[in-house]
């Protein structure tokens, strides 16, 4: 008996509050049912750091942050976004380095060709200084051509020797052969000379030409052979029994028989061909 009243006395302390609980729900209840005006009540989704967890130890290791594969999902994204950003700037690193090269060889192609026609400018210079100066020489040389050609005949006497002879005697005694040897001497390794001979005679008409022709080239023989003088330098003239110049008239002859060589040369020849 006594167990007994003990349970009933446990049962009836546990009524009581299940009894209070309903009547308190069945008042809370009634209350809307009243109050129709209010909008019912939604469940928000808690949108807090925590997704409505309690901020403790054990929520703190039970979430997803501390997940490999939650964090992994949540950064997938910017990875990927990073990825993405990675090889666009790769793209720009290769088309900046694409552009840099073709421009540094653009350089470098327009620094040869201005090298190369710099190179065709000194070139054609060098060779336009060059015709200036073989166009100037050229008229130089022409210059003193014409001064040559136009000084072919100034001859100017320089030697004059008279060889005498006896009369009908044509050949040269040891005297004249001394005196030819001292005018011819001088000559040898020269040019631009001439030499006149020019013979006379006391004779009368053809003899005394004759006569004179004779002396002179015994003259010319005795230069061509001993000193080798040109045959074309030696100009023979036979004067006969004519007055030689400077006798002052006219109408004297020769009365000896002798031998005239004079020597002419052309000094401005001469010099241009030194």
């Amino acid at each position: 008996m006594k167990n007994l009243s003990l349970f009933l006395l446990l049962l009836a302390a546990l009524a009581l509050p299940v009894a209070a609980q309903q009547s308190n729900t069945g008042a809370d209840q009634a209350a809307p049912a009243a109050q129709t005006n209010l909008p019912p009540l939604t469940d928000q989704k808690p949108t807090d750091f925590w997704d409505g967890d309690d901020p403790n130890l054990a929520n703190l290791l039970a979430h997803p942050f501390a997940n490999k594969a939650y964090v992994r999902r949540h950064t997938q994204p910017i990875r990927d976004r990073l990825n993405e950003l990675d090889q666009l700037t790769s793209e720009q690193a290769t088309m900046i380095k694409d552009v840099d090269s073709r421009s540094q060889k653009g350089l470098q192609l327009a620094s040869e060709k201005e090298s190369l026609a710099d190179q065709h400018a000194t070139d054609a210079s060098t060779k336009a200084q060059t015709a200036q100066t073989a166009a100037h020489d050229a008229s130089t040389r022409v210059a003193s051509a014409e001064q040559m050609v136009n000084g072919l005949d100034q001859y100017k006497g320089s030697a004059q020797t008279e060889i005498r002879f006896r009369p009908g005697q044509t050949e040269l005694s040891k005297t004249a052969k001394d005196a030819l040897d001292q005018m011819a001497v001088p000559l040898n390794n020269q040019r631009s000379y001439i030499i006149e001979v020019r013979g006379f005679s006391p004779g009368q008409g053809q003899a005394g030409i004759a006569a004179s022709q004779k002396m002179a080239e015994s003259v010319a023989r005795y230069l061509v052979l001993t000193h080798n003088i040109p045959v074309y330098r030696i100009f023979v003239q036979s004067m006969g029994n004519a007055a030689p110049e400077g006798d002052g008239t006219a109408a004297r002859h020769a009365t000896s028989a002798r031998v005239e060589v004079s020597v002419l040369k052309n000094d401005l020849v001469s010099t241009a061909q030194r």
